[in-house]
């Protein structure tokens, strides 16, 4: 005989999108501060998550408005134009991680070359097709080769006839300013998950809440990092292996903070009524178990050695986003 306990915790949508944009922006900072990913990367998440954030507050309007969460989500809207601001102003700066791996890779093929000239500025940006050589001479394989061309090309633009090197001036974007927005939004989310509590232990909803915050976020951002790289296709793999480990690292306190009681265990016992009849609960599971097997296999699909991985490897993802959303948000619905 199947019984139902009272809610364990409030299911509200506003809450959901402000913590999407909130892990969201926090992972725009791991990759960011890196140096490595273009600036065009940057301004676009942050634009689609300055959106999540305002769809949330949308969606309280439409529903029920709770200020705290709701000033939360403006000031993390707020932040994350001003970080978008300071990036376009600043644009002319580059990026100096990415120059520094494109000139490290190029420097290794000047000799064969000829293109750099005794100052180590370039008189022209080497083609794939000048570097092709040293394929065949095995001294690097075809990932390098169009890796230091494209990013020599993206980083550098058009060259002066004279054959003079670019020159960059001015401060860079400071990633910094990237933090200022999640730190926002997890007092937001701190406020909304002591609000949203129910059956549920106060400290068990803020680490659902937030460890949810960040699942999503990490899902999210490898995704659309992945569909990055044809954007910027000399990109080192360095930021999506990043962000998926973090994944992997995420994904087992998410599925154990769901798990502990109150909450997915007792579903499968029958002590909390999915209102399927237990096929809901044992579909949470299997995606849940989904989540991390496809973020397995993305590792996997980012060890092999052409460029063509980076792509399988965001199709990965693709299904691994669908999964880890069905997890976080099945789950805290029946908990609901």
């Amino acid at each position: 005989m199947r019984c139902t306990v009272e809610a364990v915790i409030r299911f509200d949508a506003p809450t959901v999108m402000l913590q999407w944009a909130t892990g969201g922006l926090f992972f725009l900072w791991v990759t960011t501060r890196g140096r490595l990913v273009g600036l065009g990367y940057g301004w676009l998440m942050r634009g689609v998550y300055a959106v999540i954030a305002a769809l949330g507050i949308g969606l309280a309007s439409a529903t029920t408005v709770w200020l705290p969460r709701e000033l939360a989500a403006g000031g993390v809207i707020v932040t994350t134009l001003v970080a978008l601001g300071v990036s376009v102003i600043r644009k002319d700066a580059g990026v100096s991680g990415q120059r520094a791996l494109a000139e490290r890779k190029t420097s290794r093929v000047a000799a064969m070359t000829s293109a750099a000239i005794g100052t180590g500025g370039f008189d022209r940006v080497p083609s794939a097709d000048d570097l092709r050589t040293l394929d065949d001479l095995g001294i690097v394989d075809e990932d390098d080769i169009e890796s230091a061309a494209m990013q020599l090309r993206d980083q550098f633009g058009r060259l002066e006839q004279s054959g003079a090197k670019v020159l960059i001036e001015g401060p860079e974007f400071p990633p910094i300013i990237d933090l200022i927005a999640p730190a926002i939004g997890l007092v937001g989310i701190v406020l909304a998950a002591v609000d949203a509590h129910r059956d549920a232990p106060v400290w068990l909803a803020i680490a659902r809440f937030v460890i949810g915050a960040a699942f999503l976020g990490a899902v999210s951002d490898a995704m659309l990092l992945g569909h990055w790289y044809l954007v910027q296709p000399g990109l080192s793999r360095r930021p999506i292996h990043e962000l998926n480990d973090w994944l992997l690292r995420i994904w087992p306190a998410e599925i154990a903070l769901l798990l502990v009681p109150t909450g997915m265990l007792s579903a499968l016992t029958g002590t909390v009524n999915d209102g399927w009849g237990g096929m809901l609960t044992w579909f949470w599971f299997a995606c849940a178990l989904a989540t991390g097997v496809l973020s397995f296999v993305t590792r996997l699909a980012l060890k092999e050695r052409f460029y063509s991985a980076v792509m399988a490897a965001t199709g990965f993802l693709y299904l691994a986003i669908l999964m880890a959303f069905c997890t976080d948000l099945i789950g805290r619905a029946i908990l609901a």
